[in-house]
């Protein structure tokens, strides 16, 4: 059993927000699939099992999603090797996909809550780049994070999520 885990915020005011492309991703999976999200919340996420995967949105804050991925691997016995973090990440250019079998945070709070609850930096993670230099400077990085994609980077999401879904079809 594998634990696949979309970081984003909970509130709809942060949809379609480069923080939230681990949700974007894992619903644009769900959706290619047919997958229904559970409408009742389990250990502070919206989840989704199939016979081979947990996907779960945790719906703690970002900087807090450690706290359910570390119940759902406590209660299902899923090793941290078999847990994937779906996150952004601005160092990484726009559209590029960075997978790592293990790693420090990197300065992502949403990777070291998860290292924090895991106790270990031994998972892997499926970093999705959301970098845009010029818009970061203006407008500093709490802003970028939480700001939408630009036209032009909503041109590119269908592209790039299914690059992000052809990675999970091979994980099964």
């Amino acid at each position: 059993m594998k634990l696949v885990v979309g970081f984003g915020n909970p509130e709809t005011k942060y949809n379609f927000t480069r923080h939230n492309f681990g949700f974007l991703a894992l619903d644009f999976y769900a959706k290619v699939k047919g997958y229904e999200w559970e409408k009742t919340e389990k250990f502070d996420a919206i989840w989704l099992k199939t016979k081979d995967a947990i996907f779960i949105k945790p719906q703690t804050y970002y900087n807090e999603v450690g706290r359910a991925i570390q119940a759902f691997s406590h209660f299902y016995k899923i090793a941290p090797k078999d847990i994937l973090i779906i996150c952004d990440d601005f160092n990484l250019a726009f559209g590029k996909l960075r997978f790592r079998e293990s790693g420090s945070a990197g300065g992502n709070n949403g990777l070291k809550s998860t290292i924090r609850e895991l106790n270990t930096e031994e998972f892997p993670r499926l970093r999705l780049g959301t970098g845009n230099a010029e818009l970061r400077q203006k407008l500093g990085d709490t802003d970028f994070v939480l700001g939408k994609f630009t036209e032009s980077e909503k041109s590119k999401l269908p592209a790039i999520l299914k690059e992000v879904a052809d990675h999970l079809d091979n994980l099964f």
